[in-house]
């Protein structure tokens, strides 16, 4: 369910914006594929994806290899985020 602020992908602080690259990259991803990619903590890993669920960016199915891990993906929403714009915090420089 999104925020009635409207907050969107912008508004989110720098980790869950990283975790969203490494989702739009390699595609679906358990929590501990995440950790590993982008070399976050397992906690800020956990909190970025909650704030990425919160506004419906990021989707949580069973991971049907191991059914104790979560497979996170960008929904359809997520997939549009950023309208292939570049995003400002990467630059050419």
């Amino acid at each position: 369910m999104a925020d009635s602020d409207g907050e969107g992908l912008s508004d989110l602080p720098p980790s869950a914006k990283l975790v969203y690259k490494v989702l739009e990259y390699n595609g679906a991803m358990t929590q501990k594929g995440i950790v590993e990619e982008s070399m976050l903590s397992a906690r800020t890993v956990r909190y970025a994806l909650e704030r990425l669920e919160e506004i419906e960016i990021v989707s949580e199915d069973v991971y049907f290899a191991d059914a104790r891990q979560n497979l996170y993906e960008l929904t359809e929403t997520g997939r549009s985020a950023t309208n292939g714009t570049p995003d400002p915090a990467v630059s050419d420089d």
